[in-house]
């Protein structure tokens, strides 16, 4: 396996290195504002047959049911023309019954967080072909019965009832308060770091409704100023600032209080449910198995490095843990959406071998057979058939640069499924006959195929021709994946991009791109076409590290950097800089370092603890994890009373006084996930220490800089500053 995964990494290398000459470079406007975008496929929605699956037409207007088999469509699920007492003339999104008889569809989409909203919600009966409100003002987290006859959804932090058959619409909880209670939605903290954006869950036979109530009632509020600004613009704080307020536990503070409750759907009754958790754990995800009086409720100490899962009965409130799971650092935390229930038993993940594999154990909680093993991380799981055996996931088994989809039988065998070398994504229909694959490379544009279950090609689905077209008249740089070794001895993967006129003879500055926060990569052959293009495209190289802590190289990589984020990450930058130095055509005194949230908490690292940067910008960055929330930090980082000097070491903070080089720091002033707090913490540092630096601050934008004009402002300033520095 070992040679397998080695000649693999080098021919990637090998086909991004070839550079296509044309006649026009990338303009950074076009870039920015989505030109070079390739076009995609919405996943397709498969319907319970495995046969057919629904998908939206490009206009939102129409939601249509196709053949897996021939991609015609076969008939028509809604379409707001014809739609009897339809108030909308598009949409923003549905749902389909599980009974596949109504649909949820809603519209005037309002984000509350990064994956909530709030919205007007529809129902329609597919039969009658008419549309109803599914109440007053605007829902959040709608969620069909198993059997499409009723609705549960939240509004102002309580959950409502709707019986479709009757229209009757009643409060299945009462005591929901801003700031203080949450019923049926998680809160701040929860969404931005559990991936949530509801916390319901029906039992199979309808009889219950399972939910997490939240009591943020004792974390401190996060306040902050917004002011009239644009895009977004606030009329009412024209002359004097509002504040937007909101619940966030930063490192070591109070959480919210969470508790599961169950809804008796006959008797209309509430009960507190009995699972054995502390006060301090963490509950992110109740889930009914395939029997209604097993629920399943995962749940993690405050540390993370000890998940349960629980069975739960929602009528006695009884539960029982079934399996747990432990690690000496932390658990990967989306481990817990690869558990999946059957008849015959569930799936779990787990990092116990050292890397990240499948297991499957019986409704006791006992482990029946190993699904997936190898020196290799899954990476995502599609499904088990119970019918063969089989799981279908996707891995990164040949290479850490690559994800492929496969499939494992019964006897372990894996047979992959995905054709192209490169980045492969899969989605397949319920009867996991067909599947659609995305597949992209370092030189390969976005495709989105069709295969059927044996990895054979149906038909192509997006293949982004025109994209293809413009890009082969352009001198365009590529790039090359390589490897190099460290002073301390340790391998990391990289790509560098050079000029598609490059010289070799000539010193080049250097940009050093870099996220690196746990668990993440940016060294992967996938497509990606940014601002970094049109650096390469101007006489820049741009040069890219993985360092320790980074993912698919297994658990021990991964947590290397376990209670001190940052130095080791900031260490291989370094170490980086110092290999590009190495190389006759880089300018030794012109290299620069750049990145946004943990990439710029990582520049400013860098920056301090070493003179090998000219310049560096941080965009959003954090600066002491103390400023940090809690499931974020305390999974790396554990409690500042229980890692005070690791704290203390890792704050960017306590070490700006030791900057080298020229900084530009950016932030947004309403910056909810990374507060606007931790730059100015830092430049002050730097202001009592008498060090110059460039600071800028985006008026009422998040954690993301967009809105209007902004995206373009701000990649061309950076753009800008590097000209001037570097």
């Amino acid at each position: 396996m070992n040679n397998v995964k080695k000649n693999i990494f080098f021919v990637a290398a090998l086909i991004c290195t070839t550079t296509v000459v044309g006649q026009t470079k990338p303009e950074l406007k076009d870039i920015i504002t989505g030109t070079y975008r390739p076009k995609s496929v919405s996943q397709f929605r498969s319907m319970t047959d495995g046969e057919h699956y629904t998908a939206s037409d490009d206009k939102n207007k129409m939601i249509i049911k196709y053949s897996y088999k021939t991609g015609k469509p076969v008939d028509t699920l809604f379409n707001v023309s014809t739609a009897r007492e339809c108030p909308f003339a598009s949409f923003d999104g549905y749902e389909l019954s599980p009974d596949e008889t109504r649909l949820l569809i809603y519209t005037d989409q309002e984000m509350v967080y990064r994956r909530s909203f709030k919205a007007k919600y529809y129902t329609v009966d597919t039969r009658r072909n008419l549309v109803k409100p599914l109440s007053d003002d605007k829902q959040q987290a709608a969620l069909f019965s198993p059997n499409g006859r009723m609705v549960a959804f939240v509004r102002d932090n309580n959950i409502y009832l709707k019986k479709l058959d009757y229209n009757t619409e009643s409060a299945i909880t009462t005591d929901g308060k801003k700031n203080e209670i949450i019923n049926g939605v998680p809160d701040w903290v929860y969404e931005e770091e559990f991936s949530m954006s509801d916390a319901m869950a029906w039992a199979p036979d309808n009889s219950s409704l399972a939910y997490i109530k939240f009591n943020e009632a004792d974390v401190k509020e996060y306040p902050m100023q917004m002011y009239r600004g644009l895009n977004p613009s606030y009329d009412d704080n024209t002359l004097y600032p509002g504040t937007f307020s909101y619940k966030y536990p930063v490192a070591g503070e109070v959480n919210s209080k969470v508790s599961v409750h169950s809804f008796d759907i006959d008797n209309m009754t509430n009960r507190k449910l009995n699972v054995q958790v502390d006060e301090q754990d963490y509950i992110p995800r109740v889930r009914f198995t395939t029997d209604p009086e097993k629920l399943a409720v995962i749940s993690f100490n405050r540390w993370q490095n000890a998940s349960k899962l629980h069975f739960v009965n929602p009528k006695s409130g009884v539960s029982k843990v079934i399996l747990q799971d432990k690690n000496d650092s932390y658990i990967n935390t989306d481990n817990m959406d690869l558990i999946n229930f059957f008849e015959d038993g569930f799936t779990f993940a787990s990092e116990k071998s050292g890397y990240r594999h499948l297991y499957f154990h019986n409704m006791n909680g006992l482990q029946v057979r190993q699904l997936t093993n190898g020196n290799w991380d899954v990476t995502d799981f599609y499904g088990y058939d119970p019918k063969s055996k089989s799981v279908y996931i996707q891995a990164a088994a040949e290479s850490p640069l690559v994800r492929d989809v496969y499939r494992v039988d019964a006897k372990g065998n894996m047979i992959k499924l995905s054709q192209k070398q490169g980045t492969n994504k899969a989605h397949f229909s319920n009867n996991f006959k067909y599947f659609q694959n995305y597949y992209s490379s370092a030189g390969t544009p976005l495709e989105v195929e069709l295969y059927d279950s044996k990895g054979v090609k149906v038909r192509a689905l997006e293949n982004n021709t025109e994209l293809k077209q413009k890009l082969s008249g352009m001198d365009m740089p590529k790039k090359e994946f390589m490897q190099f070794n460290t002073s301390l001895g340790t391998q990391l993967n990289a790509y560098i991009m050079k000029p598609a006129d490059f010289d070799p003879t000539k010193k080049y500055p250097v940009l050093m791109t870099q996220y690196s926060g746990p668990g993440s990569q940016s060294v992967l052959n996938r497509w990606e076409m940014s601002w970094l293009h049109y650096l390469a495209s101007n006489g820049y190289i741009v040069f890219c590290v993985d360092g320790r802590g980074t993912g698919a190289r297994g658990a021990a990589f991964e947590r290397e950097t376990y209670r001190n984020l940052g130095i080791k990450e900031s260490i291989d930058q370094i170490e980086g800089a110092k290999y590009l130095k190495s190389l006759s055509f880089v300018d030794p005194a012109r290299i620069a370092i750049w990145g946004w949230s943990f990439g710029g908490y990582n520049t400013l690292m860098s920056m301090t603890g070493s003179d090998e940067f000219a310049v560096g910008i941080a965009v959003a960055p954090v600066t002491d994890w103390r400023f940090y929330d809690t499931i974020y930090t305390e999974r790396y980082m554990r409690r500042p009373q229980d890692n005070d000097e690791g704290y203390n070491k890792t704050s960017a903070v306590k070490r700006a006084k030791n900057l080298k080089g020229n900084l530009l720091i950016i932030t947004g002033s309403a910056d909810d996930n990374v507060h606007p707090q931790n730059t100015y913490e830092f430049t002050e540092e730097l202001v009592q220490n008498n060090i110059d630096f460039d600071m800028h601050v985006y008026t009422n934008r998040n954690h993301f800089i967009t809105g209007g004009n902004t995206q373009y402002h701000i990649y061309n300033k950076m753009y800008n500053y590097l000209k001037k520095n570097l």
